[in-house]
């Protein structure tokens, strides 16, 4: 059974509540155009950084904050991901339009940016079964000509040459998850885990080159035209950095390896029937776009974003067996831990 992801969609009450008054004001001095009266709602995704709906009588607007309470050093930066989007606003990918930051506290407690309301859809099924049959394969190649667009952009030119370390970050990212992992006693070991923490750091081939990476890009990441196979644009900027290329598409093709149970993906779905491409396909497309003859060592930047993924999961175990644990489908997603795991491996020997 397919990971049930309803509770992401759309926007209601306001559970991290903030300072209307002190927003309204400070909107009206920094914010073109802007006129009240303000209405407020949170979106019911973007668990990690709340996300608000700003409702005038004219237009709406986006608000992305830090989540209240005290943060790991770095974590949550707001700011970080505005400073990306104006970066590629005049770019091919694309984005939101950033129309205000604060990094005073004092106005509803945390960093915060408000950005354009971009309309469109947001599909949370990986097979696109929303739209028609003979669409589908036409949004998937705007997810391939969107990722490959953001690969293709010079961080230097756009301003973004100081936004990460160049070099290593597969080898880096390998290290902060394997510390990650063995740091948590309490959520146990995995059999799986451990062989890919000895096989990992040996197999990294060198980096391709050095990009902007989006570390998140997937479907319901993105917003379409409302009724083309268009991504109107990129959201949720916070794992960015500059990194592998090659890493970061491994990442987003995941969703035709990924249980269906587990995230949203494709494993076990009978591609053809469904109209969509196959992962060669995919991967071709993406080569022929960045000018890539083909991608080397394919199966070992697989395994290592599903020994990412598989990390990330165990964290969630040790939050949840500690009861801090935030997301009400947290124990549902930790449930496949030990199979991504495996996944992983299985991907490796191949």
């Amino acid at each position: 059974m397919a990971i049930d992801l309803s509770a992401n969609i759309g926007s209601g009450s306001v559970r991290a509540p903030l300072d209307e008054r002190k927003l309204h004001a400070w909107m009206c001095d920094h914010i073109p155009d802007f006129g009240g009266p303000l209405r407020i709602e949170q979106f019911n995704g973007g668990q990690s950084n709340p996300t608000y709906r700003l409702i005038t009588d004219e237009r709406s607007y986006v608000l992305r904050r830090k989540p209240p309470g005290e943060l790991l050093s770095g974590a949550h930066d707001v700011m970080r991901e505005a400073r990306v989007l104006m970066a590629l606003a005049p770019s091919e990918v694309p984005v939101p339009r950033v129309l205000g930051r604060c990094d005073d506290p004092g106005i509803i407690g945390t960093d915060f940016y408000i950005m354009e309301l971009v309309e469109g859809r947001i599909f949370w099924d990986a097979s696109f079964s929303d739209v028609g049959h003979a669409d589908r394969a036409a949004y998937f190649d705007a997810m391939n000509r969107t990722i490959s667009a953001l690969h293709s952009v010079d961080p230097a030119t756009v301003g973004l040459a100081d936004f990460g370390r160049a070099e290593n970050y597969v080898q880096r990212q390998i290290r902060r998850w394997t510390r990650q992992y063995l740091e948590d006693e309490l959520a146990g070991r995995d059999p799986n885990m451990d062989l890919l923490i000895e096989w990992l750091p040996q197999a990294t081939p060198s980096q391709s080159d050095v990009v902007i990476v989006h570390g998140d890009f997937r479907a319901d990441n993105l917003i379409f035209h409302p009724s083309k196979p268009e991504v109107s644009a990129v959201l949720d900027w916070e794992l960015s950095t500059l990194g592998d290329p090659l890493a970061d598409f491994a990442y987003h093709a995941l969703v035709f390896r990924m249980p269906p149970d587990i995230m949203a993906g494709l494993e076990g779905c009978n591609l053809a029937d469904l109209g969509l491409p196959t992962e060669e396909a995919y991967v071709e497309a993406y080569c022929a776009r960045t000018g890539r003859a083909e991608i080397a060592n394919w199966p070992f930047y697989l395994a290592f974003n599903l020994f990412r993924l598989a990390a990330i999961m165990h964290g969630i175990k040790g939050r949840i067996l500690r009861g801090t644990a935030s997301s009400p489908q947290a124990g549902q997603r930790v449930a496949g831990m030990a199979r991504l795991a495996l996944l992983a491996r299985e991907t490796m020997e191949s």
